[in-house]
């Protein structure tokens, strides 16, 4: 099966007016099937379970939305998985 191409892109960045955020438009929550929410310290392992999920996902053949951390793009904020409406989410601060 071929590879889906990788989506990633960011719902939040500062700016000269402060921080704007879109993560109220991550996934409806009327129609997500699953929406979890990981908390945990820095360094624990959030977005290393969230890439472990999303390439799990796309090893399945389903496309995969990552959500880059505009603080730290190295890290991701949340996964998104369209076809089974369901997304990961860091629910640590200043994500909540």
């Amino acid at each position: 099966m071929a590879a889906q191409p990788q989506v990633r892109f960011y719902l939040g960045a500062n700016s000269p007016a402060g921080f704007y955020s879109l993560y109220d438009q991550l996934i409806d929550p009327a129609v997500a099937e699953n929406i979890i929410i990981l908390k945990g310290g820095p360094g624990c392992g959030k977005s290393s379970l969230m890439r472990k999920v999303a390439q799990a996902a796309e090893d399945k053949g389903l496309s995969v939305e990552y959500i880059q951390c505009s603080g730290d793009p190295d890290s991701l904020d949340a996964v998104l998985i369209p076809a089974i409406k369901t997304a990961l989410v860091d629910g640590t601060a200043p994500h909540e």
